[in-house]
């Protein structure tokens, strides 16, 4: 039988495309948010979370274009300064000129169909010519020989992983409804992780939009698994949202014990609440609070025996999957060296207090710190400075998928047992673990 393709999955019929100029516009407001939170630093998503979100269509081709113009960006800046365009009375908005003008120089075809079409095209001359002098200028013979390295993108292709929410079905039955369209393998330290090719989209598929998959990386399962509680156990998640690791837990946990969910910011409590949703998970109590003002020993704490601690980070591990480094202050360089060093230095000193208040639950056995950054700061400092205390606690470092051999910097008694995968630290209570 002939595979079908994921976007066919539901009625055999491939999804018509919507119009260029609508994905344009979808283009041009992810650019907004993206350009805006840059400049702030705030960052309100990444490239792929925001291009992904469900109300999003088209996504490869959104995806494709929001990419090509962010490379671009400062080229078509460039260019777009010896117009109008950006400061036209007309005040069409700055992102839609970006991308049109990026199509028109590098892309698709732009036809007048709206108002911004006919503008940008009207100045198609010009800008044209605008970029053969900006070339004479730069002396290079084409417009890619003006990028910086910096939004040069690896050849490396990641596979696309895809967890199986056992609360809901099967991973054989998973593996078997995949399989009818794209190649499948099962991964070979997580159980329940099926492995598809590079590229592959299931963001539309009847199973993801139902909860029985969910498209989280390899990385991002580890600490929960890592964690491995026991089903009757009471688990807290300090720093819960968006909930992919919470909801996890709660299939380890076949559904039962209880999972107390963490999450102080109300938008994030929303996108948590709604995870905890569509995994179908019912043993989760979802928090508004902010885990370093919990009490530890406040009775709803007093049986927690094991902390999945992923608390805000830099997330300098994760710059090329996010394609962060598509954007404009990731260009900026040694330039904001000094900054940057400040923000690690202030996450660093939170997720120190955060290790130390997860250690001092009465009843923990098992806490789990990792990090989705390579920045010894976060990771090997951050254990090294807690380790007093652990060791006080009555805690050790265990040793994380020992099979993996990827291990972390020796600077710490214990140090080589984190895995620079995720940057992941087990943390065990040496009084013996109550099964």
């Amino acid at each position: 039988m002939e595979r079908q393709s994921a976007s066919q999955h539901k009625d055999g019929a491939r999804a018509r495309s919507p119009p260029l100029h609508l994905i344009r516009r979808q283009v041009a407001r992810i650019l907004r948010i993206l350009l805006k939170g840059d400049a702030q630093r705030r960052a309100q998503g990444t490239i792929r979370s925001l291009v992904y979100k469900p109300s999003v269509v088209a996504k490869r081709a959104t995806l494709a274009l929001t990419c090509g113009t962010l490379k671009y960006l400062q080229v078509l800046k460039e260019v777009l300064a010896s117009t109008d365009l950006i400061t036209n009375k007309r005040k069409v908005q700055a992102e839609l000129v970006y991308v049109l003008t990026y199509d028109v120089l590098f892309g698709q075809e732009v036809l007048p169909i709206g108002d911004a079409e006919k503008l940008v095209l009207s100045r198609k001359h010009a800008l044209r010519a605008a970029l053969a002098r900006l070339l004479v200028k730069k002396n290079v013979a084409s417009a890619d020989k003006l990028l910086p390295s910096e939004v040069e993108v690896s050849d490396y292709a990641a596979p696309r992983y895809v967890r199986v929410n056992t609360l809901k079905i099967g991973v054989n039955d998973a593996f078997e409804v995949l399989s009818q369209f794209t190649d499948v393998q099962y991964d070979d330290m997580i159980p329940y992780l099926l492995v598809l090719p590079a590229g592959t989209d299931l963001h539309d598929h009847s199973l993801v939009l139902q909860g029985s998959l969910f498209l989280q990386g390899k990385a991002s399962c580890m600490p929960a698994q890592a964690l491995d509680p026991i089903p009757e156990w009471e688990v807290l998640d300090a720093c819960a949202a968006p909930g992919n690791k919470t909801v996890q837990l709660a299939a380890i946990m076949k559904g039962r014990g209880r999972i107390l969910a963490c999450e102080q910011d109300r938008s994030r409590l929303k996108t948590l609440k709604k995870t905890v949703e569509l995994a179908g998970a019912s043993n989760i109590e979802v928090l508004h609070q902010d885990f370093l003002q919990s009490n530890p020993f406040a009775a709803k704490f007093s049986k927690v025996r094991a902390i999945l601690l992923d608390p805000s980070c830099s997330g300098s591990g994760t710059t090329l999957h996010r394609l962060d480094n598509l954007l404009p202050s990731f260009a900026k360089g040694q330039l904001e060296e000094d900054k940057e060093k400040q923000r690690v230095e202030c996450l660093a000193r939170f997720q120190e207090a955060a290790l130390r208040h997860a250690l001092s639950f009465p009843a923990v056995e098992r806490i789990i710190y990792s990090t989705c950054s390579i920045n010894k700061r976060e990771n090997e400092d951050v254990v090294a400075s807690v380790l007093p205390f652990a060791h006080a606690h009555n805690f050790e470092l265990a040793t994380a998928f020992p099979e993996w051999p990827h291990r972390g910097l020796e600077v710490v008694d214990g140090g080589t047992k984190q895995m620079d995968f995720s940057s992941l630290f087990l943390l065990e209570s040496n009084l013996g673990l109550h099964h």
